[in-house]
């Protein structure tokens, strides 16, 4: 199971940068109307919560990640320097490189309290996954209409 949710990460993370790597800053930025935040929030949010979730104690984020990119936040209160798009796509590779580097049977651990319903670190990575193609397909939506 664990090497199957490590290559849907790969699969997703490789798809973002494919599609996102070449847009300018003001696409990024830009917030269409109907959206409660940018492409740019969207690609932090999905670094903050896999390490807020995979990596708890061990994560390798800076801490600002949370203030611009946790749960709640949004484009619009940011203040002071923002990670910029090329720094979240080099730790989202970096990132990538730390859940290849998790050992197999932890996924199979079972987590000391559900997390969002979910009893094992297994479980909770594949929600992960999920999340990580819902937010990229909000992405590409913002893409379109910006563009």
């Amino acid at each position: 199971m664990g090497d199957i949710l490590k290559m849907q990460f790969e699969v997703i993370r490789e798809r973002i940068v494919q599609k996102l790597a070449d847009l300018p800053f003001e696409v990024v930025d830009q917030q269409p109307e109907g959206f409660n935040n940018n492409i740019h929030w969207n690609l932090g949010h999905l670094l903050w919560i896999t390490e807020k979730f995979l990596f708890k104690e061990n994560g390798q984020l800076p801490a600002n990640y949370e203030e611009y990119f946790g749960a709640g936040t949004k484009p619009a209160d940011w203040q002071g320097n923002v990670p910029t798009m090329d720094e979240l796509f080099e730790s989202s590779k970096e990132q990538l490189n730390r859940i290849w580097e998790i050992p197999t049977e932890r996924f199979l651990e079972k987590l000391p309290e559900p997390i969002i319903g979910r009893h094992t670190t297994g479980e909770l990575a594949g929600f992960l996954v999920f999340h990580e193609a819902y937010h990229f397909g909000q992405m590409m939506a913002m893409k379109r209409i910006v563009t």
